[in-house]
């Protein structure tokens, strides 16, 4: 808004010092209203970026957009060969200071960016520049249902040809930038590779997993990846924008560790009850009645002839049918829309599923859909007290 030229309304409150007697501010403010407005971008023009899929069989909301079911689509990211780093992936010319098109204004790289990882193909860029001279066509502000806002700048960098090996690689083509396809449904931070693919397969728009033809579709505009690369060759032809030399050189090895954690981090699989009896869809409702009675469980997943899990039945809901003196196959009473959780995926995460759809119980599945587990919430209550998953 600020870049457009609208106003955006301030409100802010604080603590009470003697140097800053004020409590609270509101206004409303334009961009001109500001001394400086300065942009800096930790992480920008990744070499490369993972493209996701969902391998489960709920919809998952995440920062690569919306990832259908069974592998219902392929989201993927970057601008291929127009991408800065792939043209100078060894850093010739990119480096600390270079001077580069940021959002239709000129702006300098500052540094690696974060989750900088040459070493596996993987350089980030971190970047600055003047939040006054930028254009809204060049820099967007973004929202992904569920997941929270991002935003889209537009980057273009210079690469002179000053010699064979820059001519070689700023020839990089889509086909030359292999990624991979990682699966967003195994809810942990190494999610396992679903197969590699290079660029110019996710341009296509379909991409083969398994036999399927699964359709891939980007978040990044390479519309405008070509209206940046226009944008800075006219105002380099024009003698607007002069090239510069980096003052020094980014790091060619990086790392991306994990925050440490102190405190102890459960996976559904720490505390899961392994043993779980499951139900075929065709036994009879007294049968499941009498399986509760003399079990020490309240819920039944059903399953099919090959083991996988179609349903679920819980001891409320046999108490309703032999109250009402039902006799049929648990087939016409159970749940078939079932909540499940994996045994890799964050305790707190199967803590909101219990307690967002105000169940008492998730069946744990493997990758094939097999049942070989159950977390209940009573087990998590046990573990976490009153508190709650919001």
């Amino acid at each position: 808004d600020l870049i457009s030229g609208r106003e955006v309304e301030l409100r802010a409150q604080g603590a009470v010092t003697d140097c800053y007697p004020r409590f609270d501010l509101e206004t409303t403010l334009r961009l001109d209203d500001f001394n400086q407005a300065t942009m800096v971008n930790p992480r920008n023009s990744y070499e490369r970026y993972a493209a996701a899929a969902n391998s489960t069989e709920r919809t998952l909301h995440t920062y690569m957009g919306t990832l259908l079911p069974r592998y219902g689509n392929i989201s993927y990211s970057g601008a291929g060969a127009l991408s800065p780093i792939p043209n100078d992936p060894d850093f010739e010319y990119i480096g600390v200071g270079t001077r580069i098109f940021l959002c239709g204004a000129q702006g300098f790289i500052v540094g690696s960016g974060t989750q900088h990882l040459p070493q596996e193909g993987f350089s980030t860029l971190m970047v600055k520049g003047d939040l006054k001279d930028m254009k809204d066509e060049f820099l967007r502000a973004a929202t992904f249902q569920d997941y929270g806002p991002s935003l889209y700048v537009g980057i273009g960098v210079p690469i002179p040809v000053l010699n064979e090996g820059i001519a070689k690689k700023t020839a990089v083509r889509d086909r030359d930038i292999v990624t991979e396809i990682v699966d967003y449904g195994v809810p942990r931070r190494a999610r396992p590779t679903v197969r590699k693919v290079n660029y110019e397969q996710l341009y296509s728009g379909f991409v083969d997993i398994d036999g399927n033809e699964v359709k891939a579709s980007a978040l990044s505009s390479r519309h405008v990846a070509r209206k940046v690369a226009r944008a800075l060759g006219d105002s380099i032809k024009r003698g607007e924008f002069f090239l510069s030399a980096s003052s020094e050189s980014l790091p060619r090895e990086g790392r991306n560790r994990p925050m440490k954690q102190t405190k102890e981090f459960l996976l559904v699989g720490d505390v899961m009850s392994p043993k779980v009896v499951t139900v075929r869809e065709e036994i009879s409702i007294k049968e499941a009645a009498q399986m509760i009675v003399g079990g020490t469980f309240d819920h039944l997943p059903v399953v099919s002839a090959e083991e996988r899990l179609i349903g679920m039945v819980t001891a409320w809901d046999i108490s309703k049918a032999v109250a009402s003196g039902k006799t049929s196959h648990i087939s016409d009473m159970m749940t078939r829309k079932v909540f499940i959780a994996s045994p890799d995926e964050p305790l707190e995460l199967a803590a909101r599923k219990l307690d967002h759809h105000k169940i008492s119980a998730l069946p744990v599945v493997d990758k094939d859909h097999h049942v070989i587990g159950m977390v209940t919430s009573d087990q998590v209550s046990r573990l976490y007290g009153r508190r709650r998953f919001h």
